[in-house]
């Protein structure tokens, strides 16, 4: 039982948002929007409404653009459909008593021609196959290895950023409180960021003022729609996840970091653990350190933590909040349980991409 002045249940100022506890769902994809047209539904309002108890929650990474679409049966945020459809679910948040960001997406080279408008090759800073990376197509199709890419010209450039813009507009439009831009686990805007996907030799490449460039574009016009205070970035920094690596992430992450403070944007969520293959043990404490030290704002660290890990780590001061994945699956009033140290639910990965009602929305809470 958590005890009466428990730090995870404690008040926090996110921008202009006050959370109610320090929990935070991530982002995850469940690949349930309704076909065709990649349309969020009652089923996903009904999901997030369940979960409503996070101090914060951000929604599932949701594609910028048709072209930034990866997976099949991931929701879109650059259609009126789709505005109406995540308008649903805002709303029953809301109605919960809760707080929603959504997570603006373009996978780049994470993709697949058959997922792409004409049948086109996916894009990416540099025509670099993602070794071994793979993504599901259709219902049918099972997993199934990523082409080469194409590099994007100069000149498409500001196309992309703006996708990223409209988005954040249709967001805004469907009541979100905020938005997070998606850096992280190797799509488009971690691809421009890292040495190795990146090995173009104009302004968007080479150096890491020129690997920032892009993503600061976007976080700049991002910013110019929703304010500094409504807007968040995730990153992981040392992800192998998509074959991504980088000569030097604490001099990438940490020139990120500064440019991000200088921003002064919301906050900074950061994949931290061995999920994904970012470390063979640890969390890469260099890379957090040289976060930390450049940006001043609010950390929020994902970690794979047990909600007592959680609370040791923001009182001693390592993440201001918390964010858990997996086990907000299967645990839709997670914040109560760890209140009350109750067990948790077990998740089931084979329901985690797909389907119906079947390990979404059915898991039990402890009043049930």
């Amino acid at each position: 039982m958590a005890e009466r002045n428990d730090i995870l249940f404690s008040t926090f100022q996110l921008g202009d948002l006050t959370l109610p506890n320090r929990i935070v769902m991530a982002p995850l994809t469940r690949s349930r929007s309704s076909q065709p047209g990649d349309v969020p539904n009652d089923l996903n309002a009904e999901y997030y409404r369940q979960r409503a108890g996070a101090g914060l929650i951000i929604a599932e990474a949701t594609q910028v653009s048709p072209q930034g679409k990866g997976y099949a049966f991931t929701p879109g945020i650059h259609s009126d459909a789709q505005v109406e459809g995540w308008r649903k679910v805002t709303s029953a948040v809301h109605e919960a008593g809760g707080r929603i960001h959504l997570q603006l997406w373009h996978v780049g080279r994470i993709s697949h021609p058959s997922l792409q408008p004409n049948g086109e090759k996916p894009v990416a800073p540099s025509a670099i196959k993602p070794e071994g990376a793979q993504t599901y197509i259709s219902a049918e199709s099972g997993m199934v290895d990523i082409p080469e890419p194409r590099a994007l010209s100069e000149e498409e450039i500001p196309g992309i950023v703006e996708q990223f813009r409209l988005g954040a507009e249709n967001a805004k439009r469907a009541g979100f409180d905020g938005v997070e831009i998606h850096a992280a686990n190797g799509y488009l805007l971690d691809q421009f960021l890292r040495s190795e996907s990146n090995q173009r030799t104009d302004a968007y490449g080479g150096s890491v003022e020129n690997r920032l460039r892009f993503p600061m574009m976007v976080v700049e016009a991002v910013v110019g729609v929703w304010g500094a205070e409504r807007t968040g970035i995730r990153v992981s920094p040392t992800g192998s996840a998509n074959a991504m690596r980088d000569a030097d992430p604490v001099a990438t992450y940490g020139a990120l970091a500064k440019r991000l403070n200088e921003a002064g944007i919301a906050y900074i969520e950061v994949v931290e653990d061995s999920f994904q293959g970012n470390l063979e043990q640890g969390r890469p404490q260099a890379v957090i350190d040289a976060i930390r030290q450049n940006f001043k704002g609010p950390y929020i660290g994902n970690g794979h933590y047990t909600g007592d890990e959680a609370r040791q780590r923001i009182e001693a001061g390592q993440c201001d909040l918390a964010s858990f994945g997996r086990p907000f699956i299967s645990n839709p009033d997670l914040p109560e349980r760890i209140r009350q140290g109750a067990a948790l639910n077990e998740w089931d990965a084979s329901s985690f991409y797909g389907g119906d009602e079947r390990g979404y929305t059915d898991y039990p809470t402890l009043s049930d």
